[in-house]
């Protein structure tokens, strides 16, 4: 039987240049989403301890100070540990620097960007992971495209008019398992996403799980999601 990781390191470090005003005085994760009264990291949490975990880390850089004082107060559903990097040290190495705090070194991890909103089983992701006995696992999504897509015959006549039509391609969602082998390949400085994930392709190491159909899932990027966001939670309550 498939043990699901119990630990993970969440990202939560970026700037959120596009979503200013909204992040002049906190970092991304700290946005609310509207209507919830809860910030997005405070989603994540709640989701991953759902999911079994017990242990976070939480990756700080941009106004950490502002998410730190939130942890201290807020009712955690799981133990928190926050890291700061003295030094930028780009996603990878701040991915490895992070990681180097988890609980269990020698056990796999989560970890997930701290702007995804999103709920699905990551115990399925996780047995997903361990069939293909990968050393990395990422989430891929399939967002809709935000303007309306035409299609037309081979004559060139328009045939019909498809608001937001679902991507024709899979993209990482920003959520990741890890096997314990995996943060001793982490650059120290640099972008794990242009050396480390295209070696493991290369070597048929690196899996992707297909969110499951119905699953939610949003990148909060910019003031339009989070009106969007708001607007599929008030669906999805109604």
């Amino acid at each position: 039987m498939t043990t699901s990781p119990t630990q993970a390191v969440v990202l939560a470090g970026g700037q959120g240049s596009r979503l200013r005003p909204y992040t002049d005085d906190r970092p991304k994760p700290m946005v609310e989403i509207p209507g919830t009264g809860t910030p997005i990291i405070g989603h994540q949490l709640a989701w991953l301890a759902d999911e079994g975990v017990t242990d976070a880390v939480i990756s700080c850089g941009h106004l950490a100070g502002v998410l730190q004082e939130w942890l201290e107060s807020a009712d955690l559903p799981l133990r928190v540990t926050t890291v700061v990097e003295s030094e930028p040290l780009g996603r990878g190495g701040g991915l490895k620097y992070a990681a180097a705090h988890l609980p269990d070194p020698g056990s796999p991890w989560y970890a997930t960007n701290g702007d995804i909103w999103t709920r699905f089983s990551l115990r399925d992701m996780a047995a997903f992971h361990a069939e293909r006995d990968a050393v990395a696992t990422l989430a891929l999504a399939r967002p809709r495209i935000p303007w309306g897509a035409v299609e037309t015959d081979t004559f060139g006549h328009i045939t019909d008019f498809i608001e937001s039509p679902p991507s024709p391609y899979l993209i990482n969602a920003g959520v990741y398992v890890f096997s314990a082998a995996f943060r001793a390949l982490l650059p120290d400085l640099g972008d794990h996403e242009r050396t480390t994930f295209p070696r493991l392709a290369r070597e048929r190491r690196l899996a992707g799980f297909p969110l499951p159909h119905g699953a939610y899932w949003r990148a909060i990027d910019t003031a339009k999601d989070l009106s969007e966001a708001a607007k599929e939670l008030a669906a999805a309550r109604g």
